[in-house]
């Protein structure tokens, strides 16, 4: 199993792109979680294959269709414990 945690910049709170992230997640397989950061990105941790990690990085980058996604940014091998359903938080 693989980890990676994402940073999604642009216009992506108040759009529902954590519920959609969670819907993608789950469709792939993913456990983890999507949160609203106070600097108005979105955080998603996920774990799972490789594979399912980077359909989840290409969905993220286009996000549901109010989402204007300007930046994600990929951190790989995190250390956090893994979490046994995807959440958003």
């Amino acid at each position: 199993m693989h980890g990676a945690r994402f940073f999604v910049g642009g216009r992506v709170q108040g759009v529902f792109y954590r519920a959609s992230a969670r819907e993608q997640a789950l469709e792939l397989g993913l456990t983890g979680y999507a949160k609203n950061l106070p600097d108005g990105r979105v955080e998603v941790l996920a774990f799972g294959s490789l594979a399912s990690l980077d359909a989840l990085e290409a969905w993220l980058r286009i996000g549901p269709p109010a989402a204007k996604v300007s930046e994600v940014v990929r951190e790989d091998d995190v250390a956090d414990p893994i979490p046994v359903r995807f959440e958003t938080r």
